[in-house]
């Protein structure tokens, strides 16, 4: 099983580069970022977690912009969004950038989606809450035929452009892995339909994990998929929980660390080092 972590990068937390050097200096496999761009002040989604939103939610960098620096002071560490919200950003303008951010890093992008949950934020970008998932599901598929044809249409409802040309073409083939997040209705049959792997939150459905991994491998076997990898997000970093996770065929753990300084996160990162280390 993969180690990693995840952090909200902030203007006040440690810098992203800092982070990322250790991480692969401690021997991590990845580290993710999650997006938010922007917080609208009206409030008037609930924070999924309960309570109030915590202040990284508005402070959170852009992940390619921190990722691209990361590629750039690291070597073998994998890179990824965890999640990028795919439904507030135009589909041509970002297959360029994983395209760009996965051949400048030379082949370490992890493409971890999701569909959002503050609806106000999605609306600011011309978003249809409602319509999101469609939304989501058309721009994926355009974004492929970008990064794998030489020259690339895509004609439906929400993504419509005629024959075009876009490089560069991104380093992984066909496409860096899509990681789908969350596990809303329906999750597991688009994860089947257009991911490359499953990225759950443990405790967000209230069927255990197990069960679910169960179910989304018997759906890619009827689909004529092979075992579809899992990644935990926010895995319990606990001896029992990782035990739990390499019996149900997770195939990957990021870990969540405080959009703290450095004097904060850097000991947490290396007592969660010590822990992947005790399962190699």
């Amino acid at each position: 099983m993969k180690y990693g972590v995840v952090m909200f990068p902030t203007d006040y937390s440690i810098g992203i580069v800092e982070l990322g050097r250790a991480a692969e200096d401690l021997g991590f496999e990845s580290l993710l970022v999650p997006e938010h761009t922007h917080i609208p002040a009206s409030r008037r989604s609930s924070y999924p977690s309960g309570g109030e939103l915590p202040r990284e939610y508005s402070h959170t960098l852009d992940p390619f912009v921190g990722l691209a620096a990361v590629a750039a002071a690291t070597r073998t560490l994998k890179i990824g969004t965890g999640i990028c919200l795919v439904v507030e950003r135009d589909p041509i303008v970002l297959a360029k950038e994983v395209a760009s951010l996965d051949f400048i890093s030379g082949g370490r992008f992890l493409f971890g989606i999701g569909g959002g949950w503050n609806r106000e934020e999605m609306e600011d970008h011309g978003t249809e809450p409602r319509l999101r998932w469609r939304i989501l599901r058309e721009r994926v598929l355009a974004m492929k035929e970008l990064w794998t044809k030489d020259e690339a249409e895509f004609h439906g409802r929400f993504v419509d452009f005629d024959r075009a040309w876009a490089w560069p073409k991104p380093v992984q083939k066909p496409h860096p892995p899509v990681l789908i997040g969350g596990d809303a209705p329906g999750t597991l049959q688009r994860v089947v339909e257009y991911g490359d792997g499953w990225m759950p939150i443990p405790g967000r459905n209230p069927v255990p994990l197990d069960q679910r991994i169960a179910e989304l491998q018997e759906l890619a076997r009827a689909a004529g998929r092979g075992p579809i990898p899992v990644t935990v997000f926010g895995a319990r970093a606990e001896a029992e929980a990782i035990e739990k996770y390499a019996a149900t065929g997770v195939s990957r753990c990021l870990f969540w660390l405080p959009p703290a300084p450095a004097e904060e996160v850097l000991p947490l990162l290396k007592r969660h080092a010590q822990l992947a280390r005790s399962f190699a």
